[in-house]
């Protein structure tokens, strides 16, 4: 067979990675819906990223680097929430995904992606009024109450959007990736990637509930930490990343993926002598 396009050293995996490829399940699980995003801001250094530690207990890549994100949730596009969200129609998510006529239908994963950006950040992907930022959890106890009530299915998306005083700016957020989990995984995504820009100061939360740690770097920072054996992650994330290296401010990166082509990539893991590859067909 071909060698890897892309290989990761055991020691820059996360925990028992490696472990799951050698033991897969008889059947391929199905991969569910999910959505994952990419928050940028620009900063001194530069246009940074920010990545988050999944805590060692979690169910999916334990001790990895992420972007915030999850499974798309069934009340991720209801009226309510639809109502407080500008720039964007169910139509051009349509378009934009591909997914026409498809259950959770388009518009749900872009708004997953912004929920969960306010669950695992407290930073919500909004404007008020004034034009404005809405507070982040972690600079308002109030903002936290109510990240938490959301995280607890106490209220819904559209009552955290609703009393933050803010509108969702569907113009603000691009498609960039499409990954499928490999089927040797036991839990496996269907994952739209996507990014958004927040305020330079935007200072994220971080709740021990799922995460241990958030970083705020550059694409070029995040790379060279990795090689370094210091911020495990997994190929994704890796990849995504690099798509980012090129770009030092937030607004040119969103306008260069707008309405660029993405690909569908549902790769193949091998596990070489030094770590584990990934093999993508054309």
């Amino acid at each position: 067979m071909n060698d890897p396009d892309f290989v990761i050293p055991f020691a820059n995996l996360p925990e028992r990675f490696a472990e799951t490829l050698e033991d897969p399940p008889a059947v391929p699980a199905t991969p569910r819906p999910a959505a994952t995003i990419v928050l940028l801001r620009n900063a001194e250094a530069g246009m940074e990223l920010l990545l988050m530690r999944r805590s060692r207990q979690a169910g999916f890549v334990p001790g990895a680097y992420v972007f915030p994100g999850g499974r798309v949730d069934g009340t991720d596009s209801t009226p309510e929430v639809l109502d407080n969200l500008d720039g964007l129609t169910s139509q051009a998510a349509a378009k934009r995904l591909s997914l026409h006529g498809a259950e959770p239908p388009a518009i749900s994963y872009y708004l997953a992606a912004l929920r969960e950006a306010f669950e695992e950040t407290g930073i919500m992907v909004g404007l008020r009024d004034d034009g404005s930022a809405p507070r982040t959890a972690a600079e308002d106890p109030d903002v936290d109450t109510v990240r938490d009530q959301l995280m607890q299915d106490r209220i819904a998306f559209a009552d955290a959007i609703t009393r933050l005083d803010c509108r969702i700016a569907g113009h603000a957020i691009e498609y960039i990736a499409h990954w499928i989990t490999p089927e040797p995984e036991p839990r496996r995504y269907d994952t739209r990637f996507f990014a958004a820009k927040v305020a330079s100061g935007a200072t994220p939360i971080v709740d021990p509930r799922e995460m241990t740690d958030a970083l705020w770097l550059t694409p070029a920072e995040a790379l060279a930490r990795l090689d370094r054996g210091e911020l495990p992650m997994v190929f994704p994330t890796i990849k995504t990343i690099e798509q980012l290296l090129p770009f030092s401010d937030a607004d040119q990166a969103l306008a260069s993926f707008a309405g660029s082509p993405v690909r569908t990539i549902l790769p193949t893991l091998v596990v070489t002598p030094t770590g584990v590859g990934l093999r993508i067909d054309d």
